[in-house]
């Protein structure tokens, strides 16, 4: 496969939880160190965050002590539970599995996707997967509603070429429902080995019907910043894209973007469609190259309101346009970059709405090789907006043609065929016209129109003219969409981001 190289700075499970590493960096936020912007307490009473970490070292064991000295504080009722389960239950259990059950009894009562525990076996898994693979389907996931969501898929990874969408839900894994694992356990189930598949049932918001999608899992190259010049008439546009923001990033940026202005570029166009975000120090060495230091690029708020903001020490904007192209797979750092370049370096984003993280969260070591993952911070953007669960919308709205939407052709035993009338239907519809093909109508009937839309397809591809859509016709539908789909000739969205750029 012709994949881009994607670094991946830490890599949880085979790729699959890249959230998770973000996360991990979150401490990061807080705590600005060399060579990192300025930035501006706007309380006096902010505390350093090194308290939270001398803190996180307890151990199972000096937790169930707390629970003993406390009993007659907030958590006796949480100590009398675990003493009469210790006496009076009808079983042997280790008491260890009780004080893990009460960490995510708590962590569940937040009802938050991002704040998570990990035991000391998935911890082990995890450090395991970091240090060994590569491999997976490449897409980041989190926990949303208690199903495991998909953030977005990673470019030209196996996940975005079998067909995965952000905020598709994972309901089984290889005919095994996933249904009360965490997030962890879930991954895990999914990664293996390069050139195994894994099959995927998917909940499409949208569909009416779960998806089955076939992913082979692959290794996951490790660049993530790409670049090339365009010429938009007769003007040079550089074109910077990032996949997601690791520990290389920035460096990586910083080199393509010298090298961009040293042939000449007047404008550059910056694309973070798909990007689930990644390390906010990359995000933040980005910025100090465009956004000017007379305004915050990012907050950071702690539960108390408590904001802390951070600066560049730039004086001005460059002297050519930028704009910023994103999409519903933009997520947490590639949203604090459009903030910014939206609010505080008043560029044009292109594109459409993003995916809406605005949470930080914290690793909390537990002292004997489990870990709790706690969201601690929220950040806004410069002029102090959260945009979680809201995403940031685009300055100028633009869509790609609407076969880039279509799902996958899930053909059972029954063809698709005259007068029927269906989603799926509708589906192969938006892909014949995407194609070039006439059926007539995009609605879901199939009419005498699409009969003739679908031989003439048939014809041109040497399948048997029925007029039908079975399954060799619907594999072959999707084949020749998918191929045009990866025609960057077809994205619509990139050309509008560069007909922006010297539109003025």
């Amino acid at each position: 496969m012709n994949l881009r190289k994607r670094y991946l700075a830490v890599l949880l499970v085979a790729s699959m939880v890249l959230g998770a590493i973000i996360t991990y960096a979150g401490v990061q936020l807080v705590e600005p160190g060399e060579g990192q912007a300025k930035s501006e307490v706007t309380n006096s009473e902010s505390q350093a965050s090194t308290d939270e970490n001398q803190g996180s070292k307890e151990s199972l064991g000096d937790i169930l002590d707390g629970l003993k000295e406390d009993n007659n504080g907030e958590l006796s009722k949480v100590n009398r539970a675990f003493s009469l389960i210790q006496d009076k239950y009808v079983q042997d259990i280790e008491s260890q599995k009780l004080v893990e059950g009460a960490i995510q009894g708590m962590l569940d009562t937040l009802e938050d996707p991002y704040s998570v525990y990990m035991d000391q076996e998935t911890m082990e898994q995890f450090n395991n997967s970091i240090s060994s693979s590569f491999e997976g389907i490449g897409t980041e996931v989190s926990m949303v509603d208690g199903k495991v969501t998909i953030v977005s898929p990673f470019k030209g990874s196996p996940a975005e070429k079998a067909g995965l969408k952000p905020k598709d839900q994972i309901i089984s894994v290889d005919g095994e429902n996933i249904e009360g694992l965490d997030l962890y356990d879930a991954v895990l189930k999914i990664r293996g080995e390069k050139g195994t598949t894994v099959t995927l049932e998917i909940d499409r918001p949208g569909v009416q019907e779960p998806l089955t999608i076939d992913v082979v899992r692959d290794t996951i190259p490790i660049e993530t910043v790409y670049s090339s010049v365009k010429e938009v008439d007769g003007k040079k546009a550089g074109v910077i894209e990032i996949t997601s923001f690791s520990e290389n990033t920035a460096k990586d940026f910083n080199t393509q973007l010298k090298e961009l202005e040293d042939k000449g570029i007047e404008g550059l166009v910056i694309d973070v469609r798909g990007n689930p975000g990644g390390l906010f120090t990359s995000v933040q060495e980005i910025l100090k190259n465009f956004i000017p230091k007379d305004k915050p690029m990012v907050q950071v708020e702690n539960s108390e309101g408590q904001k802390e903001r951070y600066f560049t020490e730039r004086e001005g904007k460059k002297e050519y346009p930028i704009t910023v192209l994103i999409d519903e797979g933009s997520a947490s750092a590639s949203e604090i970059l459009a903030g910014a370049m939206k609010e505080a370096g008043d560029y044009e984003l292109i594109g459409n709405k993003t995916f809406g993280k605005g949470t930080v969260q914290q690793p909390l070591p537990m002292g004997d090789g489990s870990s709790m993952k706690l969201t601690v911070y929220k950040w806004l953007t410069p002029d102090g907006n959260w945009i979680h669960k809201d995403g940031i919308k685009p300055t100028v709205k633009a869509d790609l043609p609407d076969y880039f939407y279509t799902n996958p052709v899930q053909i059972k035993d029954e063809s698709l065929a005259f007068d029927q009338n269906s989603e799926k239907v509708a589906n192969v519809q938006k892909m014949l016209e995407g194609l070039d093909y006439k059926p007539g109508r995009k609605d879901g009937y199939f009419s005498q129109e699409t009969v003739q839309a679908v031989k003439a397809f048939q014809k041109a591809n040497d399948l048997k003219a029925t007029g039908e859509v079975n399954k060799e016709t619907a594999s072959q539908i999707q084949a020749r969409v998918i191929e045009k789909v990866q025609n960057k000739e077809n994205d619509t969205q990139m050309k509008k981001a560069l007909n922006v750029l010297f539109s003025e």
